[in-house]
């Protein structure tokens, strides 16, 4: 049975972790009113730090209804996750997006995430392994 909780080894915590990313980031996803950051990390497991500032989100409620949707979806994809420190940044109009549409916006920006590092590591997505398969056995 996989872990499906979200320890404190998943999260940036110092202001060195964020540097890090900021300064190294070699994958950028934006989506509306959000953008991620993310660089390869050696610890074997996804990390998340979250950037919500009050001049995109005026009230309190809202900036932590962000980071609790934020958490809940990166501990139910963190073992999808490639090895990666993420800073997940609220932009302008973050505010303007209800519950639901949040957490189908972070589920696609997860998988962008996934599918650019598999890229960028040559790998070969699975979907295509497949259907290559099937492709060489119909010869």
């Amino acid at each position: 049975m996989s872990r499906q909780d979200y320890p404190r080894r998943l999260r940036l915590l110092t202001a060195g972790d964020y540097r890090q990313v900021f300064e190294n980031a070699v994958f950028k996803i934006h989506g509306k009113g959000l953008m991620i950051l993310a660089t390869p990390n050696e610890r074997g497991h996804p990390r998340l730090g979250l950037i919500v500032s009050k001049k995109n989100l005026r009230r309190a409620v809202d900036r932590n209804r962000l980071k609790r949707i934020a958490r809940e979806s990166i501990r139910l994809q963190q073992q999808r996750l490639p090895d990666v420190d993420i800073v997940l940044m609220a932009r302008r109009g973050v505010g303007d997006l209800d519950n639901r549409i949040l957490h189908r916006q972070l589920h696609g920006m997860w998988r962008r995430l996934e599918r650019e590092a598999r890229k960028s590591a040559g790998e070969v997505p699975p979907e295509v392994e497949t259907a290559s398969a099937n492709d060489s056995q119909g010869e």
